[in-house]
């Protein structure tokens, strides 16, 4: 959770280097390391493919799409733990 905030927080906060969006090659440097982390931290998701293609768009980088694939994501964790609690307790 902590990466997927910093990278957004960086994007936002050094925005002359990202403005660019797809055309940025500090962008892109970024968005590559950050997928490619998050998915050997948290395996692959499709929330992951959504948060990389909005991030080319000039403009759209601006939103922390890295931070909320990754909300997401662990939501969706915590629903399939409690789930597989309740089938226990059963």
């Amino acid at each position: 959770m902590m990466l997927a905030i910093l990278a957004d927080a960086l994007q936002i906060a050094v925005f002359p280097l990202f403005v660019e969006g797809g055309e940025s090659p500090a962008d892109d440097v970024l968005d590559l390391v950050m997928g490619a982390v998050l998915t050997y931290l948290l395996g692959w998701h499709w929330e992951f493919l959504p948060s990389f293609v909005a991030k080319l768009v000039p403009g759209v980088d601006l939103a922390p799409f890295w931070t909320m694939a990754v909300i997401n994501i662990y939501r969706k964790q915590k629903r399939i733990v409690a789930t597989m609690e309740g089938i226990r307790e059963d």
